[in-house]
């Protein structure tokens, strides 16, 4: 019965990382749409080699940093209990690759391309990981301080500040230090729209992360005995209420329409075992509309040319999701109870000034030493032509 429990366990939480492995695909196509044409190609590459520099990184010093495990041991060691800490890193590795697959969104059509993969190596190496090991791994006393502060820990169960509100809040350093796409704002105050080049690849991109959020959210238990169908029933709601609050107030805009639903699952991350599913759907609908009105905002009157809105969706929203649990979760508001929400206003706000701070040095000093932007000539021609030498469609077929 133990090997079977054991391999299991491993197929689960394997099962959980491939979902959210393809959920990396759903970032590319999400940026792939809504970028103009000539950056197409440059988010496709871009996710699938963050993704790879995130895996260096997180094996060799970020889940070491978090978790104080490391496989420099001979394989008969690795291959105990079915493999289950390999997989275990693998699910895990998967929303360390999170962090800059979100700040990608924000940069895109201006930033350069071998500075980011840079500054992926040290947030999934560094920045991301000494959160983590906070929240998730009870590193430097911080959780049973909040406990003995509050009555108890900071509850984040699949993420909310660990994985999107530490993305959305690094990625606005990042954004501010490039400035804005050329021709954005005129001199005068006005607005130039740029909008989305391909609606339906959006559209996908945001399907596939929808789908692989349910791998994101159930199979946080990481092992099979803790799965809870309120997980899903929660994150489900979520989604909806994000969806129809997006969709409404947004006034039918596709664009709004589809990051909608990932408002909602973003915010519910930190308190979907906890919460009602009452609850998560007006966490949702809280989610969908906090999106639309602070992408507004921060678009057309703030001047922040963040291109994809991670910072409103996943920055804000996650940040509601980390307080949200601490409101929805109490079992005053029909959840199960086990959470404070001082004790979530703490863990939220750290996560946001550590994500804050981690981000200004990490840009801050890229930009210093070698650049983090494309030149006028280069963003002008457009990322795919200035750095991968094609076009999503070219002209010309090649010739045998």
């Amino acid at each position: 019965m133990d090997s079977f429990k054991t391999g299991s366990d491993a197929l689960f939480i394997l099962m959980g990382a491939i979902m959210v492995l393809a959920m990396h695909a759903g970032f590319a196509f999400l940026e792939l749409g809504t970028v103009r044409k000539k950056n197409q190609v440059n988010a496709l590459v871009k996710i699938l080699v963050d993704f790879a520099v995130s895996t260096i990184a997180y094996f060799f010093i970020g889940y070491s940093i978090a978790y104080g495990i490391n496989f420099f041991s001979g394989a008969e060691v690795l291959a105990q209990k079915n493999g289950y800490e390999l997989v275990k890193f693998f699910f895990l590795l998967t929303f360390a690759a999170a962090i800059p697959a979100i700040v990608s969104g924000g940069i895109a059509e201006r930033a350069k391309f071998n500075p980011q993969l840079i500054a992926t190596f040290l947030l999934v190496g560094f920045i991301y990981p000494f959160f983590e090991g906070i929240t998730w791994n009870q590193h430097y006393g911080i959780q049973a301080w909040i406990k003995e502060l509050t009555g108890e820990e900071f509850h984040d169960f699949a993420g909310s500040i660990v994985v999107h509100a530490m993305g959305g809040w690094i990625a606005l350093p990042a954004i501010l230090l490039l400035g804005a796409r050329r021709g954005r704002y005129t001199k005068d105050g006005n607005v130039s729209a740029h909008p989305p080049s391909n609606i339906p690849f959006l559209a996908l991109g945001a399907w596939i992360l929808a789908v692989g959020w349910f791998g994101f959210n159930v199979m946080s238990a990481q092992t099979i005995d803790k799965i809870s169908g309120l997980v899903a029933l929660n994150s489900l709601m979520a989604m909806v209420g994000g969806t129809l609050s997006a969709w409404l107030i947004g006034k039918n805009d596709p664009g709004f329409s589809y990051n909608g639903p990932l408002a909602g699952l973003v915010a519910v991350c930190a308190g979907s075992d906890l919460m009602h599913p009452l609850g998560s759907l007006v966490v949702g609908l809280v989610a969908g509309a906090l999106f639309v009105y602070t992408f507004t905002l921060a678009q057309n009157r703030w001047k922040i040319d963040d291109v994809l809105g991670v910072w409103p969706l996943h920055g804000l929203c996650g940040l509601w999701g980390g307080i949200a649990a601490g409101i929805f979760g109490t079992t005053a508001f029909g959840g199960l109870g086990g959470i404070s929400l001082a004790g979530q206003l703490i863990g939220s706000f750290l996560g946001v000034s550590i994500a804050l701070v981690g981000g200004f040095v990490v840009y801050g000093l890229l930009k210093l030493v070698m650049g983090i932007r494309l030149s006028q000539e280069e963003e002008f021609d457009g990322a795919d032509l200035s750095i991968h030498r094609i076009s999503s469609t070219p002209d010309r077929e090649s010739s045998w």
